[in-house]
């Protein structure tokens, strides 16, 4: 069993359905691939904030607590509140969503916690991993810390996964965003990455950006559109040709997330880069044939 970090930000996610009326439930990106590594046999812990003591704070340490993932690295703070988001899907289940989150308390995590603590903690896991929402909500000052922790994590040994996940909206400037994300891929072990995403957020081919961060030592798993997967390490790409499609897609939501739980989780537990991308796949074709982010524990593969 590996131990593992995730840092991000849960919201409470409302989903749209017919005639207007919505279900609640509780998810955000690097969250989702913390459940889904917690519940392949991880030891795994979030950092994040919530408010202290409203109802959907507490439903989400609830959901915590539930999914075997510890939150001694969960600030709570008075006043605050988590963000929110709404979700509206159209036929073939892909997604448009609305976003409350300026306020939301995780925007406050790195002015509230202690550094030296969450350092403590970094190096005493197997793995962190975070994402471009994480590097957004954390603000500049705690993206200068977090750059610092994490470069200090990889030196001592620990495994650093990455996402960069880039939504527009959370950004000045796609430059901005790059800039982020380059200050953080040095320290990066394993980063997976949409070929749109990745070409948002640099400008170029998405096949130049994996080649461009793979040379930095990490292992870069590259996913398109088409469903192609193209590992990109040491200097070469092995490219995976589309797996089998899901039987029945009813909602995109955790597609990447549900494949980055998959694709590191079987990492951590020895499997090859190919192994690992064909267990993301799998978890994540099981995920999109469900509504939400995060499926019912007894429809896990």
């Amino acid at each position: 069993m590996s131990r593992i970090i995730a840092l991000g930000e849960c919201m409470v996610e409302l989903s749209l359905g017919e005639g207007g009326a919505g279900r609640i439930a509780y998810a955000g990106d690097t969250f989702n691939t913390a459940v889904y590594l917690s519940r392949l046999g991880h030891d795994v812990a979030y950092a994040t904030a919530v408010g202290a003591d409203d109802p959907f704070s507490r439903a989400i340490l609830a959901l915590m607590a539930e999914e075997s993932i510890a939150d001694d690295l969960a600030l709570r703070i008075d006043g605050r509140l988590p963000g929110l988001y709404a979700i509206e899907r159209d036929a073939s289940g892909e997604r448009r969503f609305f976003y409350w989150r300026n306020e939301a308390a995780v925007r406050d995590y790195f002015d509230r916690v202690d550094v030296d603590g969450l350092r403590a903690a970094f190096l005493g896991a197997d793995m962190v991993f975070l994402s471009g929402i994480s590097l957004a909500v954390a603000g500049e000052r705690g993206r200068a810390v977090l750059s610092e922790l994490l470069a200090d994590a990889r030196a001592a040994g620990v495994a650093v996964g990455f996402d960069p996940n880039y939504r527009p909206r959370l950004w000045t400037d796609a430059a901005q965003a790059k800039a982020a994300a380059e200050a953080v891929i040095p320290s990066c072990t394993h980063v997976s990455v949409s070929g749109p995403d990745a070409e948002a957020l640099c400008g170029v081919s998405a096949e130049a950006v994996a080649q461009a961060w793979s040379a930095h030592g990490a292992e870069v798993i590259r996913r398109e559109e088409d469903r192609t997967v193209a590992i990109h390490a040491d200097g070469a790409a092995d490219i995976l040709p589309p797996g089998p499609g899901a039987a029945k897609v009813v909602d995109t939501t955790g597609a990447g997330d549900s494949f980055n739980g998959g694709y590191l989780a079987a990492r951590l537990a020895g499997a090859s880069a190919r192994e690992a991308v064909e267990a993301g796949r799998r978890l994540a074709g099981v995920v999109v044939g469900h509504p939400g982010a995060i499926i019912p524990k007894t429809a896990m593969p």
